[in-house]
Formats: structure tokens, C-alpha cells, sequence
């Protein structure tokens, strides 16, 4: 259960002035929610992250809707749609001006619990999802003192994807340490090609890259590690340095590609995709790289995936790996429609739905218990995530950036780019992020 704060961070009030930017939905109408009009006609809508609408979870998500609407023709589901970080700042906008009927949320502190406080998310009956599948412990990022407030999509796990062909014709094995993995670089960098293709411009994977690292070395202690450092506000603790300083590291063997910590998730996994880059950083609910029409077929048949290496002298195993129930959906608490807003939450969420779905197109993980949907001819690469996860022995939960507040969360996602290209300390940046704490 989560400590009730007793203000709401001025983060939400700022963001009344956020510039409103253009999503792929109906941007035209005056109100950002839906409407029931008096022949029964109702409009609900939905507010996503997930922009590409013909591959893995937008397609998903666009399926669903299309089923939706058939299914109920007096339901009309407008979406609009923008990447991310563009989503993240207009999601703060509609919390002051007027949210959406249903919207993608993330199940962590540094998002979650200001929306909650501020009034903005409806509650919702556990009791409804009884026979929903949900893995244990999934629903608990998105419950706020004792109440749930959304629901959870994807079980999500960091993962190094790799180019199995372009590893066997060079004779690259898959690093077991990190000392390897750095020492690979170089090997890669001699051919001329990418290691790691980096989204270093948005700040939260290189965060997520430091957890994983972090986790590596603390093992089970991880999230006492992380936890009273953020409400000390002092980050000096010997193994947070380390794994600043492996973070740097990485950067400095050149590890990831030149200007990443100015270049954004497209432009990185475009690296990967085309052949230009050996490795790819980001979490497993990419798997569906595998089934994208769009990448040639010579790579996606060839996409591999490992976890992050052990770290020398680290308490966590190989098989300890950073995974948390990542994002979801949850409903406006004052939408016009919030009744008929729920029953499509609902919807989406029967068992036969996102999940089924998901599992069939390759999406990554659901936070659903998926075993009944395996057939044995799934891609390679959904095998081995399955597999991961399976002979997991210990996981990470949240990463460092979504445990805090939504100023912690900031700081560190901006101060992380410089530590990266040196122009601060190690010592520097764990201080900055430790004075957002307070």
C-alpha cells in the first residue's frame, strides 16, 4: 500500500501551460472526452501511446476497438495516439484540462500516484477481474491505498536483442559478463558497425539500462537500495556509484552509437532493424519485431535476445533478471461516458482479448497468464523470452526512474544524458538526482 502524500506536486499545475501537441486521432472536437447522445449513440475516447496501428500492440489495440465497435453499433471509439514522451507531456495537460474516457497510464510511482491524488483516474472493482488470468502481484503497481485504479498490459523485461546471423558470421558469442560485453565492442565497432543501438534522447531507457545494471549488482537488495536512496535523498551508497560508473563505462568503450544520447527510439531501433547496429537496448515488448512485415525478412528471422550480463563481483545470477508489469489502461473518474468507458476496459481485458491477441502477434509479455495460447509455433524469439522469464529466478520490479516522484523522475532522465557523455561526474549526477529527492 502506498503512503498517502499530502500535497500534490506542482508538476500537474505547470503542466496546464504544456503545449498541446497533434496526435493520429479526431483532434477537432472541442472536448477531449466522449458523449452519449439522446438517440444512445455514445463516443468514448481513448487516448494511446501506441502510434503504429498495423504492428504489435497498436495493432492489438486497434483490433480490439474494431471488434468493440461491431459487437456494440451503438459505440462509436475515436483514438488518438502520439509516441511516448509526446504522450506523456499532453497526458499532464488533460489531467488539468479534461482527460480522455480511457488512457494509457503506467503502473509506478512517478506516474501513477499524482493522477491518483489529483482525482483523475476512476477506481475500479477488483472483484470484476476475479477470473481475468492476471498474474499474481500484477495489479499491485496499479492499486493506490487499497483501490485499483487500472489495469496492467505487459509483463516487461530489459533485453539486449541481437542479430544471431551477424554474430555467427563474425564469430561474436553472447557476453556472459559485462567485462565481455564491453570487450565486444570493440570487436564490433572494428567491423564498422553498431553495437548497441541507444535511445539515449528520451533519457528513461539509459535509466533503465542503470537499474538493470544496478540490479545486477545488488540483487535482492535492489529495491532497498533504490528506495532509501530516493527517501534519503542521498545516493552515495557504494553500489550506486558502481553502477553509474559501469553506465559510463559503457559509454566510454563505445558501446552505443555516436550522438545516442540525442537520438530518440525510432532512430535507434531503425539502426537495428536495417542491419546497421549488432544489438538493440529495450524491453521485451518488441518481441513482435519477429512478425513485422516491415523489417527484412534476413533480420527479423534472426532477431535473438539476451539479458544484461553479470556484473563481476554482483549478488544477482544470470538468471536475475529486470522485469516489472510495465504499462496499461485506466478510465477517466469524470468522464461523461465512464460507465460505457469501463464495460470496453473490461472488454479489452477478458482474457480472449489482449492477450490472446498479444501472444498471437508476437507482443512481448502480458500481464495475463498466456500458457493456454502457446501452440509451438510461436517465433524463436518469443521462445526465448518465454523461456527467460520461466527460468527466472529473482526479478527487479520498477525501474530507478519510476520510483520517485515525477521530479525525481525528470532529473534523473535528463541528468543520466550527461553523465553518459562525461560532461558531469559520477559523483555529480548522483548528487543532482539525490537533491530532487528533497
Amino acid at each position: 500500500m502506498r503512503r498517502i502524500k499530502k500535497v500534490v506536486s506542482t508538476a500537474l499545475v505547470a503542466a496546464m501551460a504544456a503545449t498541446m501537441l497533434v496526435g493520429c486521432g479526431d483532434s477537432s472536437t472541442s472536448s477531449s472526452s466522449g458523449k452519449k447522445g439522446d438517440d444512445g449513440q455514445v463516443t468514448i475516447k481513448l487516448f494511446s501511446n501506441l502510434t503504429d496501428r498495423k504492428n504489435g500492440q497498436g495493432l492489438v489495440e486497434q483490433t480490439i476497438i474494431d471488434e468493440y465497435m461491431k459487437a456494440n453499433p451503438k459505440v462509436k471509439i475515436e483514438v488518438e495516439a502520439l509516441d511516448e514522451e509526446a504522450y506523456k507531456t499532453k497526458f499532464k495537460a488533460y489531467s488539468m484540462s479534461g482527460m480522455p474516457d480511457v488512457v494509457s497510464i503506467w503502473g509506478q510511482p512517478a506516474f501513477l500516484d499524482e493522477v491518483v491524488e489529483a482525482g483523475v483516474l476512476a477506481e475500479l472493482n477488483p472483484s470484476d477481474y476475479s477470473d481475468y488470468k492476471f498474474v499474481e502481484g500484477s495489479l499491485n503497481g496499479y492499486t493506490y491505498d487499497g483501490k485499483l485504479y487500472g489495469l496492467p498490459r505487459n509483463t516487461d523485461i530489459s533485453v539486449f536483442y541481437y542479430n544471431q546471423k551477424m554474430f555467427e558470421d563474425n564469430g561474436w558469442e553472447v557476453p556472459q559478463t559485462y567485462d565481455e560485453l564491453l570487450a565486444l565492442a570493440d570487436k564490433i565497432n572494428e567491423k564498422g558497425i553498431v553495437p548497441v543501438a541507444m535511445d539515449g534522447g528520451d533519457g528513461w531507457p539509459l535509466c533503465v539500462y542503470l537499474a538493470d545494471v544496478l540490479f545486477k549488482i545488488t540483487g535482492k537488495d535492489y529495491s532497498d537500495a533504490v528506495s532509501n536512496a530516493i527517501k534519503t535523498g542521498d545516493f552515495s551508497a557504494p553500489e550506486l556509484k558502481q553502477a553509474a560508473q559501469l553506465l559510463k563505462d559503457a559509454s566510454d568503450a563505445k558501446l552505443f552509437q555516436n550522438g545516442y544520447d540525442t537520438q530518440d527510439y525510432g532512430a535507434a531501433m531503425n539502426l537495428f532493424t536495417n542491419g546497421q547496429a549488432a544489438m538493440f537496448y529495450m524491453g521485451s515488448w518488441e518481441t513482435s519485431m519477429a512478425t513485422n512485415q516491415d523489417i527484412a525478412e534476413d533480420i527479423r528471422t534472426n532477431i535473438r535476445v539476451f539479458t544484461m550480463p553479470t556484473v563481476e563481483g554482483g549478488k544477482a545470477a544470470a538468471t536475475d533478471i529486470s522485469a516489472w508489469n510495465g504499462g496499461g489502461y485506466a478510465v477517466n473518474a469524470n468522464s461523461e461516458v465512464k460507465e460505457e468507458a469501463i464495460k470496453f476496459l473490461n472488454y479489452m481485458y477478458q482474457p480472449d482479448k489482449l492477450s490472446k491477441y498479444g501472444w498471437e502477434n508476437g507482443v512481448g509479455l502480458s500481464a495475463q497468464d498466456q500458457s493456454s495460447y502457446m501452440t509451438g509455433n510461436e517465433t524463436e524469439l518469443q521462445k526465448q523470452i518465454v523461456d527467460i522469464l520461466s527460468k527466472s529466478t529473482n526479478l527487479s520490479g520498477t525501474p530507478i526512474n519510476d520510483q520517485g516522484t515525477s521530479a525525481f523522475k525528470t532529473c534523473i532522465e535528463s541528468e543520466i544524458q550527461s553523465v553518459c557523455n562525461g560532461s558531469k561526474s559520477v559523483d555529480d549526477f548522483l548528487s543532482a538526482i539525490g537533491n530532487a529527492c528533497k
